[in-house]
């Protein structure tokens, strides 16, 4: 099927990664709102994660067998472990945690804490080397500086809570956080729980990046990571819950919705997107848009969930979306450097993309045969002319 010319312009292409991560945003504010409300009514967070990615594998794996069949490479034992590591780090322990935070604060408030997550991203990709960190450089300096700030805006959020902040819609409403359906709200326990998550939410993006090296099949490898994290998932649940075996009862209520909708949306089409986002720049990129989860959850909440916004609170979100753009500010400024310097700047662009051929062209031979290049790449990539290849232009002997 040919594609509108929209589709395939240079701008339109460059706009892609960042439409993509806003519309993942939306995903897991949406997936907050819901969860909370079937938290609320009683749904174990160990059993809503066990059906939240059995749904997903059950949506995304048609598509990946299909889609993938080209792509696909061999399973070996070195991918299957990072899969596994993958699926313990995300589903597994990330996603119980914060669905534990969630029922000891709002969903608010858990997703104002989870905009510390491009902090440790950044931290942990430096680590890994997929990050470029120049300590002479003032442009780094804002990176580091910018981590320590939203670190220190979570500390706020956890620690104050200061005065009631109403918004127009707000105005005379209770504040139900200590009423009997709610379990009471414990800010400080919450907040280690999500910063813990974060942590493990930060190693699962950068060693995403690292498997898609190895394993290019985005849908495959999203069916992968949530079949792997159910099973792994339902472990879990079993030995929490083996005294309660009506958690795992559920009928057609929010609670089913909320697995639905967190599965398919949240876990299957955000984790593709996800992996086709970082393939083009990078896991401090995928994360760093993660604050506007918090201003639309921050509307819904008060909204449909009558959450109560308070001061100290709204000051450490601040403080936080100030630490992380001084990241972004940072990690802009070192791209741009990067790109306009004169050099090539391969260790960049291949942490996302390393998958491609590198064709070497002669300046003095003026009958190169790029269409044949392309056409091998295009076959390499099933059809998929996407990226096409890096083309280093050798000097005249």
């Amino acid at each position: 099927m040919k594609m509108p010319g929209w589709w395939s312009s240079k701008s339109f292409d460059q706009a892609k990664p960042y439409l993509g991560v806003i519309f993942m945003q939306f995903c897991s504010a949406g997936s907050s709102i819901i969860s909370k409300f079937a938290l609320n009514q009683g749904m174990s967070q160990n059993v809503f994660v066990v059906y939240r990615y059995a749904i997903a594998t059950a949506a995304i794996a048609p598509f990946a067998f299909f889609v993938d069949r080209k792509v696909r490479p061999k399973m070996t034992l070195g991918i299957f472990f990072k899969i596994a590591l993958l699926a313990f780090l995300e589903p597994v322990v990330d996603q119980n945690l914060y669905y534990t935070a969630m029922k000891y604060t709002t969903a608010t408030f858990a997703s104002s804490m989870i905009s510390i997550m491009p902090a440790f991203a950044f931290l942990m990709a430096w680590a890994l080397g997929l990050e470029r960190v120049n300590l002479r450089k003032f442009h780094s300096h804002a990176k580091i500086m910018g981590t320590i700030v939203t670190v220190g805006g979570a500390m706020v959020m956890a620690s104050i809570k200061g005065a009631r902040v109403d918004l127009p819609w707000t105005k005379g409403v209770l504040d139900h956080s200590s009423s009997s359906s709610v379990a009471p709200e414990h800010p400080i326990k919450g907040a280690l729980m999500i910063a813990i998550g974060c942590v493990c939410w930060a190693g699962f993006v950068n060693l995403q990046a690292i498997t898609l090296k190895s394993y290019p099949g985005k849908l495959s490898l999203t069916a992968l990571i949530c079949m792997m994290g159910a099973m792994e998932g339902s472990v879990v649940a079993v030995g929490l819950e083996w005294k309660n075996p009506s958690a795992w009862k559920i009928g057609f209520d929010t609670k089913l919705l909320a697995a639905f909708y967190s599965g398919i949306m949240s876990s299957g089409v955000l984790y593709s997107i996800q992996g086709l986002v970082m393939q083009r720049k990078g896991p401090v990129f995928v994360t760093a848009f993660s604050p506007l989860v918090m201003v639309i959850v921050a509307i819904l909440g008060s909204l449909f969930l009558s959450e109560i916004l308070y001061l100290g609170r709204v000051l450490g979100a601040v403080v936080i979306v100030t630490g992380l753009y001084m990241v972004l500010w940072g990690k802009t400024g070192d791209d741009e450097k990067g790109s306009n310097g004169g050099s090539i700047t391969i260790n960049d662009k291949l942490v996302a993309a390393d998958h491609l051929p590198i064709a070497a062209v002669d300046s003095s031979v003026e009958d190169t045969n790029v269409e044949k290049i392309e056409s091998k790449q295009k076959h390499i990539n099933g059809g998929n002319s996407g990226e096409g290849f890096v083309s280093i232009e050798l000097p005249k002997v």
